[in-house]
């Protein structure tokens, strides 16, 4: 079926995912911790945040772990262990190879 939509039949671009700074979450927990009965609300309508961040952040906050986090892929404390595996398992693989020519060899 095929739905009428308002305005330009042009795709959107998708939205650009929003990152917060330690310091900024820190600064919004605060005013909310201030806030007076029904003032809440407003403040992460202002701000154009979800009550679901907001509690993750008290969370993040009170458990110490509210900080900036290091982007990009994460290393891997095994490294070391990895390539010696992968050198031990090529070594392997060589010497099952003489192995095999010489069963193919004795064979003929």
């Amino acid at each position: 079926m095929f739905h009428k939509t308002k305005g330009s039949p042009e795709v959107q671009p998708k939205p650009k995912r929003r990152r917060f700074k330690a310091a900024y979450k820190r600064q919004i927990v605060a005013e909310a911790a201030t806030c007076q009965y029904g003032e809440l609300g407003s403040l992460l309508r202002r701000e154009g945040l979800t009550y679901t961040q907001l509690s993750n952040w008290r969370v993040a906050q009170a458990e110490g772990t509210l900080t900036d986090k290091p982007r990009g892929p994460k290393a891997n404390p095994d490294r070391a262990t990895v390539r010696r595996l992968e050198a031990e398992n090529a070594r392997l693989i060589r010497k099952l190879g003489d192995a095999e020519a010489i069963i193919d060899a004795q064979k003929k």
